[in-house]
């Protein structure tokens, strides 16, 4: 609807059953698919601290997931999830760092030649 527009919809919702600990929670993320949500489960399940990491897309229409993540020994799942979301962040900057190396040494090698042969 028109007067919902304005508002901006928060990107991430924890969504927690009344006295629910704080180690079994489903975040929802808006804006968001399989690319965050599998590559961010990957990330969570190589915590030993997790128990089950799972998510759903809840329907294609609707832009978002539900990611559920259960941990051991009472630790947040808050935590889990911040940490997988800074283990993912580092992973994907350090791709982008090898891959921005490579391309500079690619075209430096193509200006070089380019320099020798005329």
């Amino acid at each position: 609807s028109m007067a919902e527009e304005g508002t901006a919809k928060p990107v991430l919702e924890m969504v927690q059953a009344d006295g629910a600990d704080e180690g079994c929670v489903t975040f929802v993320m808006h804006d968001e698919d399989h690319t965050l949500g599998n590559s961010l489960r990957y990330m969570v399940m190589k915590n030993e601290d997790v128990e089950f990491c799972g998510y759903t897309i809840t329907h294609p229409s609707e832009n978002k997931i539900n990611f559920r993540i259960q941990t051991r020994g009472g630790v947040p799942a808050a935590e889990v999830l911040r940490k997988g979301l800074s283990d993912l962040h580092e992973v994907c900057q350090h791709v982008l760092n090898t891959f921005e190396v490579s391309l500079r040494g690619i075209l430096q090698r193509k200006i070089h030649n380019r320099y020798v042969r005329s």
